[in-house]
């Protein structure tokens, strides 16, 4: 089991702990790639599923993973519960902890809301996405893809491309790739990187084809169109010609570099469509090992020291 409680975030996670989820992460993956494809491993444990920001890929996979380890699955949603009514979040997380839960997987738009929880109940927080803070679990599966792809993280080179001023993603996978010996380039407009970035340990640069000559793998980070009206980039086009990964540029690379994105993309903005459908692309390798590696940190904080794995 890990030396943690909880799964708040990678930036003071013990390096111990994150190599152990994602090593186990691939022993579910094989479960996951059987015919029976289920662990009953957290039978009569409960688990909620606090969302209360918009969600496809991390909800479905948490919710499938629990299902797959036996768990008793329960989704909140804030649209149609009590908070609609005035309930404080406090009020909303002690009434579900007084009906006896063991965990609860939260994403919420408020950095801190994952540490939040913690004070209000008993079981395992896990978080699922907290405002620009972290989105710890998205890291550890990229942490998978890149490890499963690679057979190692030490020593490789990492440029992650686009917004990473507000990606909770990007703040993720630097804490996680640093942990892991990984070197690490941002690029992106002046305007979209935070100005404590070299603070982070990793170099900047403005220049895409730089980075992609440079890197054995880019991730490529969603543009958040919701936050055009803000003038972060001049538009769709401009970015898309100065930052995206578009098949002119990678079709003239002299070798082949790994392409990762964690959704949802804007094809046609951040990547182009025959990038995100080519053979260098792992994107749906993410979404899978994302409910390996879900099940792994579920069942590592989660199970009862007699049920082995």
């Amino acid at each position: 089991m890990l030396k943690s409680k909880h799964l708040i975030g990678l930036e003071h996670f013990p390096t111990s702990d994150l190599n152990k989820i994602i090593d186990t992460s691939f022993k579910f993956k094989e479960i996951l790639e059987s015919p029976e494809r289920k662990a009953i491993l957290l039978k009569g444990k409960t688990i909620v599923n606090m969302f209360f920001e918009n969600s496809t890929r991390t909800k479905i996979s948490f919710t499938l993973a629990e299902k797959r380890l036996g768990a008793d699955s329960i989704n909140f949603s804030s649209s149609t519960s009590s908070v609609k009514k005035g309930e404080t979040l406090k009020d909303t997380i002690q009434n579900i902890d007084a009906m006896k839960i063991d965990g609860a997987v939260i994403r919420h738009g408020h950095p801190g809301s994952a540490l939040k929880l913690t004070e209000y109940i008993d079981g395992a927080v896990i978080n699922a996405g907290d405002g620009s803070h972290e989105h710890p679990t998205q890291a550890i599966l990229d942490m998978v893809t890149l490890k499963e792809k690679f057979g190692k993280i030490k020593n490789l080179k990492v440029g992650i491309i686009g917004d990473i001023l507000n990606s909770r993603v990007a703040r993720s996978d630097i804490f996680a790739l640093k942990k892991l010996g990984a070197e690490i380039v941002v690029c992106g407009p002046s305007t979209l990187l935070p100005s404590n970035a070299k603070q982070l340990g990793v170099n900047i640069t403005h220049n895409i084809d730089e980075v992609l000559n440079w890197c054995d793998v880019v991730i490529g980070l969603r543009i958040q169109l919701e936050r055009m009206h803000l003038g972060r980039i001049p538009s769709k086009r401009e970015y898309h010609s100065e930052f995206g990964l578009t098949y002119e540029r990678i079709s003239k690379l002299k070798k082949d570099i790994v392409i990762m994105h964690p959704g949802p993309m804007n094809r046609g903005v951040e990547i182009d469509s025959k990038i995100a459908d080519s053979d260098n692309a792992v994107i749906l390798d993410q979404v899978l090992n994302g409910v390996a590696s879900r099940m792994s940190i579920l069942y590592l904080l989660l199970a009862d020291k007699s049920e082995k794995l």
